[in-house]
């Protein structure tokens, strides 16, 4: 080695998740043992996720504090705590490629969880958690849809969700929709000329996410808002499913590639015609964006969708830099806490939801703070009965920073981090005055009802 850690930024190599090999648990093992070894001598990663302090709490249970002397079945109890967020490997950790050591622990982590999943050792109530279009199959059905949404606000249904599911009683959980944003509005509206800019497509296909779809149809709708008031034309993409993002974080590696199956191929058409692909929530587009092209590096069909796909607000500051984004802006947002989630961190884009509040703040008045930290929810692991606790410790700093100017609103790329930040500042008797998604208050700003 001839240096201590990267100068260059990291690399990712594709995940090589066919080969027999990845699913060798002796193998996997002795690649963990050798990447815990050099965390532990590092340790700049304890104040992410909850995987490094429970790392080095075991080497530092062992006799010699050193790597070597923790049972191997203990390794798991690392993987459990790892939700895939990517911040260690995108921001802390000075030993990933190009460096000759060659870390990527995220990824390794769902090489592990991969074999656990594979071993069947994964159980049936996480895997129920993690299916997302099942969850949402009762949205939009009147009276069923009010009757479930009751039900699951109800201590004892939520009892019998801790015990038989393992949700945890007190954690926040979206309701289900009255109305599927797929169902509520028109699936294109295409009166409009597509104007092209340089940086962006001047047509727009929404990937609606199951979460928009089934739970908060309203973010779509202002999405959809902000693109009329801005003369894009939009089409909802044909069809889709799940992207693929919770049966990742479980290690359910084959289904993941049924949803890229079922969704690429649609997407792909929309890339190959010069739309622009958008999605309202950070993990899917991180999904389309890095994890389903580095499971299929040679799919052309993925790479393609891979480069149409934008960040809403990655789109819409692209389009202000072409000189084709109305600043038009009405209404004054006041103070607001911005919160940057974990997966919109690592699209490697910069901070373009603050740069769009910077706009709106150009015209009217806003009072920004920004939070660039983890909140913890992290998908299910934040409604977990095992890990909400923890959930909530890690996002303790954020809540206190997204309290303290006593914001008119609060929000964040990711819906449910969102929630999840306002459960604990509430907690903390300091509740927001609203919880609004960014795209909701851009709407508010243009003064578009």
């Amino acid at each position: 080695m001839s240096r201590e850690g990267n100068l260059e930024a990291p690399t990712r190599h594709p995940i090589d998740w066919k080969n027999p090999e990845f699913y060798d648990e002796g193998k996997a093992l002795a690649e963990m043992e050798r990447v815990f070894d050099i965390c532990h001598g590092c340790r700049r990663c304890v104040s992410l996720c909850q995987s490094f302090p429970t790392l080095f709490d075991l080497v530092d249970a062992t006799d010699d504090g050193e790597v070597h002397g923790i049972k191997k079945e203990a390794y798991w109890s690392v993987v459990d705590q790892c939700y895939l967020c990517d911040l260690c490997y995108m921001t802390k950790c000075p030993y990933t490629p190009p460096h000759p050591w060659n870390l990527d622990f995220p990824h390794l982590m769902l090489r592990a969880k991969a074999i656990k999943h594979k071993n069947g050792h994964v159980q049936a109530k996480e895997k129920l958690l993690a299916s997302t279009d099942v969850h949402g199959q009762f949205a939009g059905i009147p009276i069923v849809v009010d009757v479930v949404n009751r039900l699951n606000a109800t201590k004892p249904m939520r009892a019998l969700m801790d015990s038989q599911l393992g949700v945890h009683p007190t954690a926040w959980m979206p309701s289900l929709a009255p109305q599927r944003f797929r169902w509520g509005k028109a699936m294109n509206n295409t009166e409009f000329a597509a104007v092209n800019g340089q940086r962006t497509p001047g047509k727009v296909a929404i990937f609606s996410t199951c979460y928009v779809n089934y739970n908060e149809p309203g973010i779509g709708n202002d999405l959809i808002k902000l693109l009329d008031h801005n003369q894009i034309p939009y089409e909802i993409v044909e069809k889709e499913q799940c992207c693929g993002m919770p049966k990742l974080e479980l290690g359910d590696l084959d289904a993941v590639a049924r949803a890229k199956e079922a969704n690429i191929p649609v997407l792909a058409k929309y890339a190959r015609d010069g739309w622009a692909i958008v999605t309202a929530v950070p993990s899917c587009t991180l999904m389309f964006k890095q994890e389903l092209p580095l499971m299929f590096p040679d799919c052309a069909d993925t790479q393609l969708v891979k480069a149409a796909m934008f960040d809403p607000f990655e789109y819409f500051v692209a389009r202000h830099k072409d000189g084709l984004l109305k600043l038009d802006f009405k209404a004054a947002l006041g103070k607001v806490s911005y919160h940057i989630p974990c997966h919109g961190r690592v699209q490697n884009i910069g901070r373009k939801t603050e740069e769009m509040f910077k706009l709106i703040g150009q015209t009217v008045e806003v009072k920004l703070t920004t939070v660039e930290r983890c909140s913890g929810h992290a998908g299910t692991y934040g409604v977990k009965t095992a890990t909400h606790p923890v959930a909530m410790k890690i996002g303790k700093a954020v809540f206190k920073a997204m309290a303290k100017d006593e914001p008119d609103f609060i929000g964040s790329d990711c819906p449910m981090a969102g929630h999840h930040i306002a459960q604990g500042m509430e907690q903390a008797g300091t509740p927001a005055k609203a919880v609004a998604h960014p795209l909701s208050l851009v709407r508010m700003a243009y003064g578009l009802a």
